[in-house]
């Protein structure tokens, strides 16, 4: 396994930044228009804006040869997770969701040791341990009644890091030689129709205003057309188990921007805990070579 580039760090860190934001809308936006449609329009939206892209363009996605890929990744990595956080978003606040997620990299890890033979370093092992330490930290985000439903939120957005997970070994394995501006376009095209059978579950409650559109807009098309390219794009270069790393990262910019917009309370453990949370996802992405020569440095064996 070999060091991340400059330039794969830098596409983690605004990743991480669009999805911490991606929380922030869905808690506003769920209440207003119900889980279905707010995770439809997400995925349907950024299916279709970035598939007339690829006609503007002549990208040639290879539907016919990998549609089975598309709808499978749809489902496990946008349909699925996107409705179960809409539907947490109803009864847990953004902060929450975001940390839940974070769970998802620990699914990965265990997953690619039974599947793809990835070894469990020590190194790696530390890195989750201590970013699971950071999550639990982070979590002074706000007043949380703890009953039923605050369970099975919970519960939801755990099955959703999990869903992510097995996307990404199905990538890994599957889904390999498939470009990933492909997948970027079609996966969530067939999520978002995979889900606009379950609008009429649950129908929208509020008013529809301007700022309803424009944040559903921003959610689709930039935290999951643009936000899924970067994501693919990454899966490609450095894998799904260092990709998934960036949850870890996501409820950094959670609270950020929950306190620059919604005017949220860091506290001195929400600063202790990202501390960790972004040592974590180092040492969860450096090259086990690099982790054994920082070990004999320090034990000065050869």
């Amino acid at each position: 396994m070999t060091a991340l580039r400059a330039a794969d760090i830098a596409r983690l860190t605004l990743l991480a930044a669009i999805w911490g934001a991606s929380f922030i809308f869905t808690r506003a936006l769920a209440p207003v228009l119900g889980a279905p449609l707010t995770a439809s329009s997400r995925v349907l939206l950024a299916g279709i804006a970035l598939i007339a892209y690829f006609r503007i363009i002549g990208f040639d996605a290879g539907l016919r040869r990998h549609w089975r890929e598309f709808l499978v990744i749809g489902v496990l990595n946008s349909a699925l997770p996107f409705l179960l956080f809409s539907f947490a978003a109803l009864h847990l606040p953004a902060s929450y969701s975001a940390i839940l997620n974070a769970t998802t990299p620990l699914f990965a890890l265990l997953l690619s040791a039974l599947w793809l033979g990835e070894r469990l370093t020590a190194g790696r092992m530390y890195g989750l341990a201590a970013g699971v330490c950071g999550v639990a930290l982070v979590t002074r985000a706000g007043p949380v009644e703890p009953d039923t439903m605050f369970a099975v939120a919970a519960g939801a957005c755990l099955l959703a890091a999990l869903s992510y997970a097995f996307a990404g070994m199905y990538i890994k394995r599957r889904a390999t030689g498939i470009t990933p501006m492909a997948i970027a376009g079609w996966a969530q095209f067939f999520a978002g129709v995979v889900l606009l059978p379950l609008i009429p579950v649950q129908v929208p409650v509020g008013p529809i205003t301007p700022t309803v559109v424009a944040m559903t807009l921003v959610l689709a098309l930039v935290c999951s057309g643009a936000a899924y390219l970067l994501y693919y794009r990454l899966m490609s270069d450095i894998g799904p188990t260092r990709t998934l790393s960036v949850t870890f990262l996501i409820p950094l910019f959670a609270m950020v921007w929950g306190a620059l917009f919604l005017s949220e309370t860091i506290t001195p453990a929400m600063v202790a805990g990202c501390a960790l949370i972004v040592g974590g996802t180092v040492l969860v992405n450096r090259p086990p070579r690099a982790l054994s020569a920082a070990r004999r440095a320090t034990t000065g064996r050869t």
